[in-house]
């Protein structure tokens, strides 16, 4: 998900190539694909007219990189208020198109946006590692999320140090130069070694302070564990952690994949611990396996992150290590080694009879791409994988990489399949194991002294959790004492710390209006009594 620096391809554009590496044609889409790495919510009615069906609940995330500056901060944007209101900025676009939650990159490489005991400052706040910029970013950054109803995702590479290979260009200090033994410099980068336990236990740790010092909504892993294969073909450089933490396994693959298989499943455990209703979750490349490699993989011929990267994705799915899989499907729909309409069905398979939840990692950056195939000059083409999802019932969402592009949106493909896919907004998806739980206690509503304005009135309760959204509901005709909370009747999303009030268009007037409170979790109340705007 992130553009380590311009002379490197992106895994999203390597990826494109895998399977096909030795063609000339692969080393083309490699290389055009560099950039890679690089009030009330209400979207407008579909704009062609299709009638989609209402969904109560759908992830809609968007990823906010600020690894090399790729969406934030801006690289000569680095004054405290300037990217303060620079974030608030993407935020209030993101809310605007429909988006409900974000995904914020806080520990890139090795170091944090946030006052960490255990790392750095990053360099991408101040342009110089270890530089305090005098304010807490991530504190910062999930105020002004909640503020706005966007759930809050912490976002964490977990083993990349540096996208350069000299320990000696770290800050003094850095836990990578104080524990040389800890780190492999490999294809240009800097990695902690995952199969040294001590760094398993460190990142844990590192992660760990942010997801306990901070009210964030979600733990969010991506895709570099293992990097991904040199190009030049050389081996990861773990000779020496294998020999020496080899715990009996004779297959280095499987070992690291073990190695990898302990970091997920012990990160999982104590975010638990310390933030039970925290969603945790990866966002791993998109295939685990092709078919040809075993019967149970999807029928493509790209790169595999169970042999490459050493991901057994399939696995965390279905021993229920994670919340939610996030598969990055950057592909367009007939790409002859990874189809986007084979793989969004194979992963619903593998997440079928499971509480994992499964969200489609999107492609914003390629549509419009100088460069990229016709699929991708059509703006259509995300609108049809989101239309391809609502046919499969255990996809609950997509999350877009990532908000520059996003919100550039070249040829419009973002804004159409708002229009076409969002055209009301929806409650993130609530994981099944928290669904249990008791919601906040219903809202009441009146009409303000305009008579044209409804006012949501909170019912606080001791022992319920307090309200993050309020969900207003309209209705033709009076719904009577109970009000149903219809996804079809669902007209706004209220932040409830920061707005109390929904004005609707003039054409609504005369229509009537009832609320739920909804939680962080996403537990929703029942509704209660309706009123009824004046008529015009």
């Amino acid at each position: 998900m992130n553009l380590p620096s311009a002379r490197r391809t992106g895994r999203r554009a390597f990826l494109t190539a895998l399977g096909v590496a030795a063609t000339a044609a692969a080393t083309t889409t490699t290389a055009r694909a560099a950039e890679d790495r690089a009030g009330a919510v209400a979207a407008p009615p579909p704009a062609d007219g299709a009638q989609r069906p209402a969904v109560k609940r759908q992830m809609r995330g968007l990823w906010i990189a600020c690894l090399n500056h790729t969406d934030w901060p801006g690289r000569h944007r680095l004054d405290p208020e300037v990217m303060r209101a620079d974030f608030t900025a993407i935020l209030d676009r993101a809310r605007a198109t429909g988006f409900n939650a974000v995904f914020v990159q806080v520990r890139p490489t090795a170091d944090a946006l946030w006052p960490s005991p255990f790392e750095p400052w990053s360099q991408w706040l101040t342009g110089v590692q270890g530089l305090d910029p005098g304010w807490d970013p991530l504190g910062f950054m999930v105020r002004a999320a909640h503020e706005r109803g966007l759930a809050f995702h912490a976002w964490f590479n977990p083993f990349r140090i540096a996208i350069h290979p000299d320990p000696a260009r770290l800050v003094p200090g850095h836990p990578a130069r104080l524990h040389p033994e800890w780190t492999v410099s490999y294809d240009g980068e800097l990695y902690y070694d995952p199969g040294v336990p001590a760094v398993r236990s460190f990142v844990r740790r590192a992660i760990m302070d942010a997801v306990t010092r901070y009210d964030v909504d979600g733990v969010h892993i991506d895709d570099y564990f293992y990097p991904y294969p040199s190009h030049d073909g050389r081996e990861f450089p773990d000779g020496e952690a294998f020999a020496a933490h080899g715990r009996g396994f004779t297959d280095r693959a499987a070992w690291r994949r073990d190695n990898i298989d302990l970091t997920v499943r012990r990160l999982r455990d104590r975010v638990r611990a310390v933030r039970p209703e925290a969603a945790y979750g990866i966002s791993p490349f998109g295939v685990w396996r092709n078919a040809a490699s075993d019967p149970a993989g999807s029928a493509t011929t790209a790169l595999e992150a169970y042999s490459a990267q050493y991901c057994d994705s399939r696995r965390w799915v279905r021993q229920g290590w994670v919340d939610y899989i996030a598969p990055q499907l950057y592909w367009h729909i007939g790409f002859d080694i990874a189809d986007y309409a084979v793989l969004a069905p194979w992963w619903a398979e593998q997440t079928a009879g499971t509480d994992t939840q499964l969200w489609i990692g999107q492609s914003a950056s390629r549509p419009g791409a100088p460069g990229r195939p016709a699929p991708w000059q059509d703006p259509a083409e995300l609108s049809r994988h989101l239309a391809l999802n609502a046919t499969l019932p255990r996809i609950g969402g997509d999350l877009f990489f990532s908000a520059r592009t996003a919100q550039a949106d070249r040829i419009g493909a973002i804004r159409q399949l708002a229009a076409e896919h969002w055209a009301r907004p929806a409650l993130v998806p609530l994981l099944p194991r928290l669904a249990a739980g008791d919601p906040p206690w219903r809202p009441s509503v009146r009409l303000a002294a305009d008579r044209r304005t409804v006012q949501v009135v909170p019912s606080p309760r001791p022992g319920r959790p307090l309200p993050f959204q309020y969900a207003l509901y309209r209705y033709d005709t009076d719904p009577g004492p109970h009000p149903a909370a219809d996804p079809d009747r669902l007209a706004a999303l209220l932040p409830a710390l920061t707005s109390d009030r929904h004005r609707p268009a003039d054409d609504w007037a005369g229509a009537w209006y009832a609320a739920t409170a909804v939680d962080r979790a996403g537990r929703e109340s029942p509704a209660g009594p309706a009123v009824r705007l004046a008529a015009p």
